[in-house]
């Protein structure tokens, strides 16, 4: 891949891009889906045999990233093992076992007039999919679209330009190897950020969606800027909710694993809500099981009389994502309180409750208005994989068209096809 050097070349590249984009979305409209899953099967290979090539680039990237004071939880996002390179690999050959959901008829009717309509799933188009330094986002978003039916536009973060370069270079030519468009997908050949603006404007019409996946300020800024639609992924403020009939061995468990199996996912959870009524039993052990697992504890009041290691939790903290071995925890009067501060602080992410009562299970799950709720289980499931639904791009948290993980399905839209046999509108 050729990277731009000159900002003055951007636009033009940007907008050649585009049109390219478009010219291969029309094909992979068409392709079957026995083609589709070849080229995935083909871009599986491709990352495993250049899997050495992208752990030198991968290197490249954290040795400039040494120089940066990054949070390690961003360094281990960046990192890209060698069991890293092979699930990304396997994510492919998972990816081209599911279901193709282009040309699937999810609804079918005839009128009284004898007009049969059919709704049908297909193609957006092309998917400009703007993400933050996770290089397997690369095999996965590419992979997503293409499956679908997608050309895709990849601007990653900087600090993982070289690793994304060696993925999408070993996507391109199992993409050829199949005999599909290698422009199906392609990645920005620059870190200048004013490719970001060109990406959001549309490029003179060929992209018909934006995808961000990233923190706070990246989101803001596509959600102010984009002039085509966009699937929402703000931040994950996720809440984990120990209740009255919480068992305590359970909410420990789920506790620190929701928190830190990986402290630097979207859906690692941030808060930890205890109710008062259980506060003397289970407070100090939950405490307890995340500081010994090197986790900060900021709390309100009496979750730091409750262990000197918790330190005072301010308000900021209620709402901010960590994304690092650092949670905050408060006591809270019950479910209603638990519920109330959920919507007053989180980001419609995912939340848990832990409980033995079905009814209060049942409230948190049908109440709390996020994309994914969760009863007695980790929100670290939050993710596509373990959906079903094989790789995802993210988590959309808005209302429109897709919530939660954002997988095949949810990167196609449909079309209604009429067949009658003359008929004419009196």
């Amino acid at each position: 891949m050729n990277k731009i050097e000159s900002t003055s070349d951007t636009r033009a590249a940007l907008l050649a891009m585009g049109k390219a984009a478009r010219r291969a979305a029309r094909q992979l409209a068409l392709a079957s889906s026995e083609t589709k899953n070849k080229a995935l099967g083909l871009m599986a290979q491709a990352i495993r045999a250049d899997a050495a090539l992208i752990a030198r680039e991968n290197a490249a990237d954290l040795e400039a990233a040494k120089h940066k004071e990054l949070k390690s939880s961003f360094v281990d996002r960046l990192t890209l093992t060698p069991e890293r390179i092979e699930a990304m690999a396997k994510g492919l050959d998972e990816i081209a076992a599911l279901p193709d959901p282009v040309g699937h008829v999810t609804e079918s009717w005839t009128r009284p007039n004898g007009l049969r309509i059919a709704r049908v799933r297909v193609p957006i188009g092309v998917i400009g999919i703007i993400y933050e330094s996770r290089p397997n986002v690369t095999a996965d978003a590419g992979a997503l679209a293409m499956k679908s039916g997608n050309a895709a536009i990849l601007r990653g973060g900087s600090d993982s330009y070289r690793s994304s370069a060696a993925i999408v270079a070993a996507l391109q030519r199992g993409l050829a190897e199949a005999g599909l468009p290698k422009e199906a997908i392609q990645m920005v050949p620059t870190m200048d950020r004013d490719a970001v603006g060109l990406l959001l404007s549309g490029l003179d019409g060929t992209v018909d969606l934006i995808v961000p996946r990233g923190g706070k300020s990246l989101v803001a800024r596509v959600q102010q800027e984009a002039r085509v639609p966009v699937f929402s992924h703000l931040e994950g403020i996720c809440h984990v909710y120990v209740d009255k009939a919480a068992d305590l061995d359970m909410a420990r468990e789920i506790v620190r694993n929701a928190k830190m199996r990986r402290t630097g996912i979207c859906g690692a959870a941030e808060t930890i809500l205890v109710d008062s009524a259980v506060a003397a039993t289970h407070l100090k052990p939950l405490i307890a099981t995340l500081a010994d697992a090197g986790c900060e504890v900021r709390g309100c009041a009496e979750t730091q009389a409750a262990d000197p290691r918790v330190t005072k939790a301010s308000e900021e903290d209620w709402s901010t994502e960590y994304l690092d071995a650092i949670v905050s925890m408060k006591v809270v009067a019950g479910l209603d309180a638990a519920m109330d501060h959920i919507a007053r602080y989180g980001s419609q992410h995912t939340d848990a409750i832990i409980t033995a009562d079905e009814v209060a299970a049942r409230r948190f799950l049908t109440e709390v208005d996020s994309a994914i709720t969760l009863h007695n289980a980790s929100t670290q499931f939050a993710d596509g994989g373990e959906f079903g639904f094989g790789a995802e791009i993210g988590i959309a948290t808005g209302r429109l068209h897709a919530r939660g993980p954002v997988g095949l399905e949810q990167l196609t839209t449909f079309k209604y096809q009429v067949s009658g046999t003359g008929q004419i509108r009196p």
